[in-house]
């Protein structure tokens, strides 16, 4: 009895023990970058931006809070499970304006692909932006660079914003 008892332990051990390393975090990003309409990479040197989303439920959300005075010419946004769009509302506040809020809006188009690490991980999902576009206020235009948004962190940014010459 004894020997059968260790027997089961060891064999509960093997079964319980797995070599997978599931993601500990299912969530992928979008990589933004500034341009100038000549095609330099820009900064919001002096400017304070903030970035909110809807989600699912209906409330907005804040997922980039004031990127500001730090030589940044891009950035990172979240991107939904399986909504089929993303909608961004961009806010800045420039420094030689501060009394005004500038705004404009992003909006992705996307297709969900569920990903599977193993029978043991949780199902994340990867995308491919088939349609990006802007309202167009600050943001003179946005182009598809890379539309694989997976786990691949050194991937070409997705996105490349241009800012209007005006602005």
């Amino acid at each position: 009895m004894r020997k059968i008892i260790g027997i089961l332990f060891a064999v509960s051990l093997v079964v319980a023990c797995s070599s997978i390393d599931c993601p500990v975090n299912h969530s992928v990003y979008t990589r933004y970058m500034l341009y100038q309409p000549d095609g330099t990479p820009d900064t919001l040197v002096q400017d304070t931006m903030w970035v909110l989303t809807m989600r699912s439920d209906g409330k907005d959300t804040l997922v980039l809070n004031s990127l500001c005075g730090s030589n940044a010419t891009g950035f990172s946004l979240p991107i939904s499970y399986t909504q089929p769009e993303d909608k961004f509302i961009v806010l800045v506040r420039r420094l030689q304006d501060p009394e005004y809020l500038y705004y404009d809006s992003i909006i992705v188009k996307k297709e969900n692909f569920p990903h599977f690490e193993s029978v043991d991980c949780q199902a994340s999902f990867f995308h491919r932006i088939t349609n990006v576009r802007c309202m167009g206020n600050f943001i003179d235009s946005i182009v598809i660079n890379n539309p694989d948004v997976n786990y691949d962190k050194d991937s070409p940014e997705h996105f490349r914003l241009y800012l209007n010459p005006d602005f």
